[in-house]
């Protein structure tokens, strides 16, 4: 399985941006703002019970936030049933390609 329709999807909001991550059976599972603290990046997340997507939101968002230099809040929703631990890898590398994508296709 490629798991090539996990998209990712962004949305500025004035300086910041809100990025969706979706796959599977969309929902919303988790979500991470990472913001600027003086010179550290803080990350506050909030993850519905059950749901593991905010293993991949917070450093998501992080890496976001320190390559835009703003404030990031990564959104994500996936479900694939009966997922194998090598499947599992394989999103959460699918889930790093988009966002690497998508940061190198950003100027700042």
């Amino acid at each position: 399985m490629a798991f090539e329709d996990i998209k990712l999807q962004a949305v500025p909001i004035g300086r910041d941006l809100v990025i969706l991550v979706t796959g599977g059976v969309e929902h919303i599972g988790a979500a991470s703002t990472a913001y600027w603290n003086g010179e550290n990046i803080e990350v506050e997340t909030s993850a519905v019970p059950g749901h593991k997507e905010h293993v991949l939101t917070v450093n998501m968002a992080r890496e976001a936030a320190r390559r835009l230099k703003c404030t990031v809040t990564v959104v994500m929703g996936i479900h694939y049933d009966h997922l194998s631990k090598a499947e599992i890898a394989e999103v959460s590398d699918r889930t790093e390609a988009v966002l690497g994508d998508y940061l190198s296709s950003c100027s700042v």
